[in-house]
This record gives C-alpha cells, structure tokens and sequence, in this order.
C-alpha cells in the first residue's frame, strides 16, 4: 500500500518546514529528493497538476487536498499554511518525477506534530456526510484482496445534483486512507477524462482496492 514511507523508489521526501503553533499564520514547504540528492525540479502533471498534496490528522478529523506552487530554481514546494488544531498530521506527496522511470505516481509521507490542547476523535462508521448544503451517499462494499465499486450520489436539498462539473481533470477525486497505519489509496471515477463542457451527476462511481480488512477513511473531493 502506498503512503507509508518517506522514500520510494529512491526518491525522499524531505523536511516538512511549517508554522509551529496554532494559527500562526506562515508557510508550509519541503522539497522532492531525487536519488543523486538533488531537489527535483521537472514533474510530469497527474490530473492537471504536477504535485497533490493532502495533509490528514492522525485521527483523521482533519483532512485537506492542496496544490502548492513550485520554485523551479529550487525545486522547493510551498504555500501559505495554518493549523487550526493541534495533533499529529501526515502530509503525503503524490507526484511523478520527469526523470522518473516509472509509469505511475509516487506517495511520499512524513509525520508533523502541531503542539496544543488535543482532543483525539474516533470516526463513526458512516455512508453519508454534509458540506456547505451538499449530501454525499456513498453505496458498495470494500471486499479485501478485490476490485470493488463504489459509488457516491450527491444531492442538494433532498435533489440530485446533475450539474457536477469537472475537477482536476476528473469528475471527483477519492482518497481512502486505513486507519491504523493511514495507508494512502487515490482513486479516480470509473469514467472516462470529462469532455469539454461535459458535466455529471448525481452518481460517480470509483474503482477501489482494499488490501486488508479493517477500517477506511474516505475523502471526496467535488
């Protein structure tokens, strides 16, 4: 399972530099170290960007999926930062090195700790969530060691959403993680890239493999 190591491939993350209290408002960044020890600078785009990156707590209440900016000269990635609670976050970096002999993404991950009064969270087993007015359902089962499909249906105000326009080359991006160690799963649709001007709803199914039985943090993006 990808996620679980600050190296693959012979590629390292590097150290995570970010504000060190609570909203304190400053900048997160680190840089790609390639296997002669130089910071990579040349990245092949995967949905639309060269790098994704998703911060989670440890408990998974916390979860964000960013896109920082890259100093080419550098090979440093940064982007304006604050914590809003305290705990510990993995950070994990999914990218693709230019110089990269292989044909899918890489996963690198480190721990940061973000001191403060913590109120550890235990998920509650659930298919459905709430944002801004939006309902995300979520039907299929995750069976261990197979292909599974999962699909979410949005609605707004008890209505289908019909109009759900693409996103980062796709009409949605699934990330699972397992709890326990946060092993890290992005999952694209089962559909096809959106066509110019295309758009979908209230259904978008995903493929999804689980490699062990347990417990999944699941996080949409729409």
């Amino acid at each position: 399972m990808n996620g679980l190591s600050i190296e693959q491939s012979g590629y390292r993350l590097g150290t995570i530099h970010a504000p060190t209290r609570l909203e304190d408002a400053g900048e997160l960044s680190f840089e790609i170290i390639a296997p002669d020890g130089r910071p990579v600078t040349e990245y092949e785009a995967s949905h639309e960007r060269d790098l994704h990156l998703v911060v989670v707590r440890a408990d998974g209440a916390e979860f964000s999926h960013v896109h920082p900016e890259l100093n080419h000269s550098t090979g440093t990635w940064s982007l304006p930062w604050t914590w809003k609670k305290a705990g510990t976050y993995r950070v994990f970096a999914d990218l693709l090195p230019a110089d990269s002999q292989h044909d899918h993404a890489l996963t690198l991950t480190r721990t940061v700790h973000v001191a403060g009064d913590f109120a550890p969270q235990t998920p509650e087993l659930t298919t459905s969530d709430s944002i801004d007015g939006f309902d995300a359902t979520i039907s299929g089962s995750l069976v261990t060691g197979d292909v599974s499909q999962l699909t979410i249906a949005i609605s707004r105000e008890s209505q289908p959403v019909t109009a759900i326009q693409p996103y980062l080359g796709a009409f949605g991006h699934l990330v699972a993680l397992r709890e326990g160690d946060l092993g890290y799963l992005h999952i694209h649709p089962e559909s096809e890239s959106p066509r110019p001007g295309e758009t979908s709803g209230p259904e978008i199914s995903f493929m999804a493999h689980a490699p062990t039985p347990g417990k999944y943090l699941l996080y949409f993006d729409f």
